[in-house]
Parts: C-alpha cells; sequence; structure tokens
C-alpha cells in the first residue's frame, strides 16, 4: 500500500473544516462509545482499512471487550453485547451509508427515533457522513494503517 498524498497539507482549509464537524460530534452529547461503534461499522461497510485499524484501537482504549469489536460486523448475531440504543444507531449507520440502494426505510429511521432524540438523530446522521467523507478520503489517498506502519517497521533490517 504506497500512500498517496496527505490530504491534511494539500487542502488544508477543507481539512481544518472536516475537523471542526469531528470535534463537534465528539462534544455534542453521544456517548464516545456510541460514536465509535457507528465509526467503525461504517468504516467496515466502506472497507477503510486505515478507519478500521484507528476504530478499533479506539474502542479496545474506551475499555470495549474484544469480543463485542469483533462481532460487531454481525451485530445483529451479537445481540446481548450491544443496547437498543447501540442496534438503533447501527442500523440507521448501515441504511445510511449506502443511501442509493436502500433510500433510508421509514422502519429504520422509526427505529432510531424510538432510541434518540431528534437532535441525537442529526448528530448521529452527520457522525455517518462525517465517516463516510472521511473514510472516501482515507481509501483515495492510500492512508496507511498504524498496524500496517509497526509491521513495515519491523520488517526493515
Amino acid at each position: 500500500m504506497n500512500h498517496r498524498l496527505d490530504y491534511a497539507q494539500a487542502a488544508p482549509a477543507g481539512y481544518k473544516a472536516l475537523g471542526s464537524v469531528h470535534s463537534y460530534i465528539h462534544g455534542c452529547g453521544l456517548e464516545k462509545e456510541l460514536i465509535d461503534l457507528v465509526y467503525l461499522r461504517v468504516s467496515q461497510l466502506n472497507g477503510c482499512a486505515y478507519c478500521l485499524d484507528s476504530h478499533s484501537r479506539d474502542l479496545l482504549k474506551l475499555g470495549v471487550s474484544l469480543e463485542k469489536i469483533m462481532l460487531l460486523a454481525a451485530w445483529r448475531e451479537g445481540l446481548p453485547l450491544f443496547t437498543p440504543r447501540e442496534r438503533a444507531a447501527l442500523a440507521w449507520a448501515e441504511v445510511g451509508t449506502p443511501q442509493p440502494q436502500t433510500q433510508v426505510p421509514d422502519a429504520d429511521y422509526a427505529a432510531v427515533a424510538a432510541a434518540c432524540s431528534e437532535e441525537e438523530i442529526g448528530d448521529l446522521t452527520l457522525a455517518i457522513a462525517l465517516m463516510n467523507a472521511l473514510n472516501r478520503v482515507a481509501i483515495s489517498f492510500r492512508k496507511v494503517p498504524a498496524a500496517v506502519k509497526a509491521h513495515l517497521e519491523n520488517q526493515k533490517p
């Protein structure tokens, strides 16, 4: 994997704007674990290696069990590990990521509305949109995950 360019240096104003949204999301009142679970699930759906690595590490630092992180891609089968609020947020992330295919069904909106306030739904949707944008940037420019960097450094003579 060859890193193509540093988008923070190539487009600093745009990167700063995304950073402002990131700061807003982390101060909006949604639980940090919920945000990072959603970020990780969106990154799984998009296949973003950099973000998979980063958000898995973030969840581990928060004390989330390895089992919960490993089962996130199949969260419906690991229901006891995920709260009703997390399940609603994960389902919302799944329909909000491939929107042209899903058109965000009314039943999914009803489920997230039952678990979150209108403000929380707005913030959660913004977090999903942000992670989709960051995934696309990281994938496009081949941002190298920390795990890959560490592996490559260990391979040097």
